[in-house]
């Protein structure tokens, strides 16, 4: 069996998978569904400038306040949005971090990828040394 380092390479290859995909296993499943729709990327973008009432939200978009709304149940659903009521007007606000966790799961993705990209850099310097000794 081919090492790396005395690791078995299936191992140094394959091993740290699992560990990443447990994390986030389903809990950052409604977020990205969320996130899959323009409109409520939008939504997402405005609030980043800070609460504004569902109306003014709505505003930009050729749909329907029944329509708009069901958009910002979902970001609710998904913990990217609460909402608050004074009389009858509703305030979005950003939960920021809820996307920051969706932020990590990215960072974790770019590092596991990055990794595996080393140790892909490594084992094809191993074995072009091991070509090249006499």
């Amino acid at each position: 069996m081919r090492t790396l380092n005395g690791s078995p390479l299936t191992e140094v290859f394959f091993g740290p998978i699992v560990h990443y995909m447990e994390n986030f296993q389903g809990a950052l499943d409604p977020v990205f569904h969320a996130l899959a729709d323009p409109t409520r990327r939008a939504v997402l973008q405005q609030l980043g400038r800070g609460p504004a009432t569902v109306s003014t939200l709505a505003q930009p978009f050729d749909m329907g306040l029944p329509a708009f709304l069901k958009h910002v149940g979902i970001l609710s659903d998904a913990g990217l949005v609460t909402t608050t009521k004074a009389g009858r007007v509703r305030t979005c606000h950003l939960n920021e971090a809820r996307l920051t966790q969706a932020e990590g799961w990215f960072r974790d993705q770019r590092d596991l990828w990055k990794a595996r990209h080393d140790q892909l850099d490594t084992l094809l310097q191993t074995l072009k040394g091991t070509r090249d000794a006499p």
